[in-house]
């Protein structure tokens, strides 16, 4: 196991699903009349998915190589399995539902979305961060609050999400 090469091709999984969400936004928008409301719901989620590349760009590459650089035989092959293997999962399948909910969102901004796209939405930003959170207690045994508190908070607005245009849903993800 390499780490520098493991990490590397495992960041590159990442920035293909956030690459996802990017064409996503360009999806939905198409066939729209581009106006403010649509727009105004593609820098959201911009944002978001901004905001998954941030998550994920920040610290962790550098810390988990560092962290597998130490390690040697069964205890270094346990973490890159635990946290690229099993946790990467999540992180991907997040960006992905989000992607699809993005995409709906964008193509009926001023309606409500169904029930699918709008936990689409909320959980599949819920569902990367709380990767992170689990990340970090295998990692360092430690429980940040800045992500949990935002994946209880994505978590949160689904049911608001249900009841209001896909454009607010969007804003109150982001």
């Amino acid at each position: 196991l390499s780490p520098a090469h493991f990490i590397e091709r495992h960041g590159l999984i990442v920035i293909i699903a956030i690459g996802e969400s990017l064409i996503a936004i360009g999806v939905g928008a198409r066939g729209t009349d581009l106006g403010t409301e649509v727009v105004v719901a593609a820098l959201l989620g911009f944002v978001v998915a901004t905001s998954f590349w941030l998550a994920y760009f920040d610290f962790f590459p550098i810390r988990a190589q560092r962290l597998l650089t130490e390690r040697r035989g069964a205890d270094r092959i346990a973490l890159a399995r635990d946290a690229y293997s099993y946790l990467h999962l999540p992180m991907v399948a997040g960006i992905v539902l989000f992607a699809f909910a993005v995409k709906v969102a964008l193509a009926h901004v001023g309606d409500d979305l169904d029930t699918i796209p709008a936990f689409a939405l909320c959980v599949g930003p819920a569902l990367y961060l709380l990767a992170f959170v689990l990340l970090r207690l295998r990692i360092s045994r430690t429980l940040g609050r800045g992500r949990l508190f935002a994946a209880i908070a994505c978590m949160a607005v689904f049911p608001i999400a249900l009841g209001v245009p896909a454009l607010v849903a969007l804003a109150l993800v982001a």
